[in-house]
């Protein structure tokens, strides 16, 4: 692969293909990345057949940090320069994730933990390069964790707030590292869970994270109206947040 290549983390999700094929379109080169190989495959080839740029497919473990540094070197080995999207999480049912500690332990380890080691592998890469973006899939759940999906929203609070860290950390390399704060999109992990609320597709999502990268944005809420939404569950006091959402 040669030129500007997008390295997509959690690559069978459908926000995950969606924005690989978005940047795809825009002239760049895609490496897909995730645990179903052969779901990955078949992405890879319809990008290439629908686009002419260069895609592949990688194999990734979230739980297996241990080799996220060499993953990380032989994505550079495949590209001039790198950028880095991550969009992958577990999100089981919170009565599951409270009867069995097993599968908490996953969830945050997946979502939360798995995603900061990798992207400790990657940031040294970027900011060797001097520059490049890093776009991170977080959720609206972190940003005041409710107790219907409190492990799931603490983790993705976790990454919020190492993402956070990480900026600051990177900017002076020239690397823009831009938050998403997503509200319920159009899924398979989301799905039945939105209740009254609106659902963007995946694809809107993903004009929306390629733009927010090429201005550099920290954050972007998609859709729009949750930064109101959150601003003012945020300012809400305890005893009416308790009232509304326990």
């Amino acid at each position: 692969m040669s030129g500007e290549t997008w390295v997509v983390l959690g690559g069978s999700s459908a926000i995950a293909r969606a924005f690989a094929r978005e940047v795809a379109a825009h002239g760049h080169d895609v490496i897909l990345a995730g645990r179903d190989l052969d779901d990955l495959e078949r992405t890879a080839g319809d990008i290439r057949v629908r686009t002419g740029r260069r895609a592949e497919a990688l194999a990734f473990d979230a739980l297996a940090p241990a080799q996220h540094a060499a993953f990380a070197r032989a994505c550079r080995d495949r590209a001039e320069r790198l950028n880095l999207f991550l969009a992958f999480a577990e999100m089981p049912p919170q009565a599951a994730l409270e009867a069995d500690p097993a599968l908490a332990w996953r969830t945050m380890a997946t979502t939360c933990v798995g995603a900061a080691s990798v992207l400790l592998a990657f940031a040294p890469l970027l900011a060797e390069q001097k520059g490049g973006r890093i776009v991170v899939v977080g959720s609206v759940a972190g940003e005041r964790v409710r107790p219907k999906n409190f492990v799931y929203g603490s983790a993705k609070a976790g990454l919020h707030a190492f993402v956070a860290g990480l900026r600051g950390r990177l900017r002076p390399a020239g690397v823009s590292v831009t938050l998403v704060k997503a509200g319920y999109i159009d899924t398979a992990m989301s799905w039945g869970r939105a209740g009254r609320l609106p659902v963007a597709s995946p694809q809107a999502c993903a004009r929306a994270c390629r733009r927010a990268a090429l201005r550099g944005r920290d954050t972007l809420y998609f859709p729009a109206f949750w930064r109101f939404v959150m601003l003012a569950v945020r300012a809400m006091p305890e005893r009416v947040f308790r009232a509304l959402f326990w």
